[in-house]
């Protein structure tokens, strides 16, 4: 593995990097202050930085990915309204239920292709308690995810992602994007992410997975959102102080590693159609845009193939009983993937 020799794979997430020695470098030289003070520079010029780069007034930094969707989606929702979004997305799936009890909001869920929602049907999922005798909740924020995790790293068309917004504004509702991966959605597609997210009132940018930051992530939109997300943040529990440290490793990634998310590409779709020309599995390769691989086990069960390449050195996660999921990441090498493809012939 690139940086930290192993004798292992680690295909499970994009989360597994650790910060590389220059990364490191830059962290053991930060400045910090406190945070919750507001008076750690490096912390500062991150959320200055991120907030610049999309085209937005302001940025917060906050620990997850899972809590910058949080404070965004209690910012700019009441108890008892109501969120819109995509059957699989990972605000719904994989952040514990936390719009429910830390917002006290219900959701709609939508039915979407690759983890892309189609426009009307987000129009016709958006419920408003006015006019309906009380019966509905108000339906008053969108969150699409760009790109989509369960999606299988597919990216939105920039037609969906600006009728979303479009439909959002004219039903009176605030717009959000989970961007934990929208750096590899603008590698992707060649859009800049302040394109992307310009008709957005907020957008979640994690550091640490593709861009191989040890923790973090920044939250962006107007001064009165962000003002709102900073008091959230503490009541949640993510007020930090010295925390330019960490910061600092987000800047080294930002300033690093958005242009080489197209090797993490690149390999992923080398990966993908080694794999699907294989007869005991397949690949929808129409979803291998970014750095993600999802394969179906056509054989045997997906904990057996985990268990299979596990023993070969090769570590991937489960998604369901037929599915596996392989994410590449600043890590992997070319003879990674060859490694990987060798241990999946063994394995059929």
């Amino acid at each position: 593995m690139q940086f930290y020799p192993s004798d292992r794979v680690d295909l499970r997430s994009d989360t597994v990097t650790q910060p590389t020695p220059s990364m490191r470098e830059a962290m053991a030289k930060a400045s910090v202050g406190d945070d919750v003070l507001g008076d750690d520079k490096t912390v500062i010029e991150l959320q200055n930085k991120v907030a610049k780069m999309f085209g937005k007034e302001s940025g917060l930094f906050v620990p997850s990915g899972t809590m910058c969707n949080a404070v965004a989606i209690r910012a700019q929702t009441e108890p008892g309204d109501e969120i819109i979004t995509e059957r699989y997305s990972h605000i719904y799936v994989y952040e514990g239920g936390g719009y429910a009890a830390l917002s006290g909001v219900s959701i709609a869920l939508v039915e979407g292709i690759m983890g892309i929602m189609n426009p009307e049907d987000v129009e016709k999922s958006i419920r408003k308690g006015d006019g309906s005798l009380g019966h509905y909740p108000n339906g008053s924020l969108i969150c699409i995810e760009n790109s989509t995790n369960r999606g299988g790293g597919a990216c939105y068309p920039i037609k969906n992602i600006d009728s979303i917004a479009s439909i959002a504004k004219k039903n009176g509702c605030r717009s959000h994007i989970d961007g934990a991966r929208i750096f590899n959605s603008s590698i992707a597609t060649g859009l800049d992410v302040s394109r992307i997210s310009k008709n957005y009132d907020s957008i979640s940018i994690c550091l640490s997975k593709g861009l191989g930051a040890p923790i973090g992530s920044v939250l962006v939109g107007s001064n009165e959102m962000i003002s709102k997300a900073f008091r959230w943040r503490k009541m949640f529990g993510g007020g930090m102080r010295q925390v330019g440290i960490i910061a600092a490793a987000g800047l080294y990634a930002l300033e690093n590693n958005i242009e080489r998310l197209s090797k993490d590409h690149e390999r992923a779709f080398i990966l993908a159609e080694a794999i699907d020309s294989m007869n005991s599995f397949s690949v929808n390769l129409d979803q291998i845009q970014t750095n993600m691989v999802y394969v179906k086990c056509i054989t045997q069960d997906s904990t057996e193939l985990v268990e299979n390449l596990s023993e070969l050195g090769i570590d991937v996660i489960s998604i369901d009983d037929s599915s596996i999921r392989l994410v590449t990441h600043l890590h992997i090498t070319n003879e990674d993937v060859e490694r990987t493809i060798s241990a999946f012939e063994r394995s059929q």
